[in-house]
């Protein structure tokens, strides 16, 4: 039994990592699950005994992905103040830079970026530094509109250093972010 799932853990890493590859050299609608079987260097049917089809493969790498992220950003300190926090996110990003480059600065998928716009939400919704909780707490359009702002302006960040090609460190990154961050939350808060 162990060798079957060692093998089942091993096909899907293979056909993850082909969906990723593939994604670098075109546009997701363009991939096949025959270019997926062909690279992971399994067949058809193995892709199919996980996957619904190649949406349902990527729905799984993305959910996967931002799980992992949701994960390590629950092991910080609850008091992290956003530099802090930008590095927790940035050193993952760069340990996961082949797939948050196929998503965001190569050929990747559009809706991904609703996915990580919605993370960024939350994570800007978590209590800092002792404030409110406003992932309970009911939030006023106001308070609406400056989350939707930043969470963009993260996202947006992010997608800006892997398109450069990860231009700056991630400590850089997370120390200007986290300014960034602080000086727009304590003008509007």
């Amino acid at each position: 039994m162990a060798t079957l799932d060692r093998r089942v853990r091993k096909s899907q890493a293979a056909i993850k990592q082909a969906v990723i590859e593939l994604m670098h050299e075109k546009h997701f609608d363009q991939v096949t699950i025959q270019d997926i079987s062909d690279r992971a260097d399994v067949s058809r049917r193995t892709i199919y005994l996980h996957y619904l089809d190649k949406y349902d493969l990527l729905d799984k790498l993305i959910e996967e992905q931002i799980g992992e992220m949701r994960a390590v950003c629950e092991q910080a300190d609850e008091d992290a103040d956003y530099e802090t926090m930008g590095e927790v996110w940035f050193e993952y990003f760069e340990r996961h830079h082949l797939f948050f480059s196929a998503m965001l600065a190569s050929k990747g998928s559009p809706f991904f970026r609703t996915r990580f716009l919605a993370f960024f939400l939350e994570e800007l919704r978590r209590p800092r530094d002792g404030g409110p909780d406003k992932g309970r707490a009911a939030i006023d359009a106001a308070e609406e509109v400056d989350d939707q702002f930043l969470g963009a302006a993260i996202v947006g960040v992010v997608e800006w250093w892997f398109k450069h090609e990860r231009p700056l460190s991630p400590s850089v990154m997370a120390q200007r972010l986290g300014a960034l961050l602080e000086r727009n939350l304590v003008e509007t808060r």
